[in-house]
């Protein structure tokens, strides 16, 4: 197994290239005790946690399966190969979210860090990523 880790680690480098990313498309956070297979076919992101199975949808596909969700959401994608050891991006971009009000859940992938902020809030939100890099 290779011991080095995948990814840019350098903060500035990463704020620099993090080339936000809106993923077309409205996002709602549901639970469930047994997802159908359909729905882990349809989530974008799973997370199991002791109180159900978390599953981050399309807002259609929870409709259609008429699954509860409080917050819908549009979908950021950070297009920076950025390394699961990285330390400070996530703390940047969500102070800076923070400071203009927006929240965002993040769900890092082996690739990119994805943000989830409210559907309202994702034009902002690209500008003020995109002004995160410039700004470093």
């Amino acid at each position: 197994m290779d011991a080095k880790i995948s990814g840019e680690s350098n903060l500035q480098i990463l704020l620099q290239s993090a080339s936000p990313q809106h993923n077309p498309g409205k996002y709602v956070f549901c639970t469930v005790q047994q997802p159908a297979s359909a729905l882990l076919t349809a989530a974008v992101a799973i997370m199991q946690e002791n109180e159900g199975t978390t599953l981050v949808l399309p807002q259609a596909v929870a409709d259609e399966y008429q699954l509860n969700y409080e917050y819908i959401a549009g979908w950021i994608t950070l297009m920076v190969h950025s390394s699961l050891a990285a330390v400070g991006l996530t703390a940047a971009f969500a102070h800076a979210l923070a400071q203009q009000n927006i929240s965002c859940n993040v769900i890092a992938g082996y690739y990119h860090d994805h943000i989830f902020v409210a559907d309202d809030d994702v034009q902002q939100a690209l500008v003020i990523l995109n002004n995160l890099g410039q700004a470093s």
